[in-house]
């Protein structure tokens, strides 16, 4: 199994996300996209992740009631090109990154962890543990 060493993102990575988080979800609050299912559902974007190189920068997003994420995630990729746009106007890059839009599905990881945690054969067992 080959070793995969995480680095952290830099400061300058780290800026430019969080002013592309800014500026998709000023657009996106603006109504600056065509697609009126992406206007119509309240769409969260909630973190960003931007490549050591600054050209891929991964988008991710959350609706407000969860319902029609497949679609959203679908029609917010094909809303790239205004959205890249919109962001070279706002940020003076040597290049600007392509976005890649995915559903953020960390939310949903929380809530099944603490169901989990929740479950009474699990409690009994943390209980039993921590009495040793």
């Amino acid at each position: 199994m080959p070793n995969i060493i995480y680095k952290e993102p830099s400061q300058r990575q780290r800026r430019i996300a969080q002013e592309i988080k800014k500026i998709i979800a000023g657009a996106l609050e603006r109504g600056e996209v065509r697609n009126p299912l992406i206007l119509d559902n309240f769409v969260t974007i909630t973190d960003v992740d931007i490549s050591p190189d600054l050209k891929l920068c991964t988008v991710y997003f959350m609706t407000l009631n969860g319902k029609n994420l497949g679609q959203i995630e679908d029609d917010l990729n094909a809303e790239t090109w205004g959205l890249k746009k919109i962001i070279a106007t706002k940020l003076k890059l040597r290049y600007t990154p392509d976005l890649n839009f995915r559903m953020d599905i960390s939310y949903e990881e929380v809530d099944r962890i603490e169901k989990l945690l929740r479950d009474p054969k699990v409690a009994k067992d943390l209980e039993s543990k921590s009495e040793d």
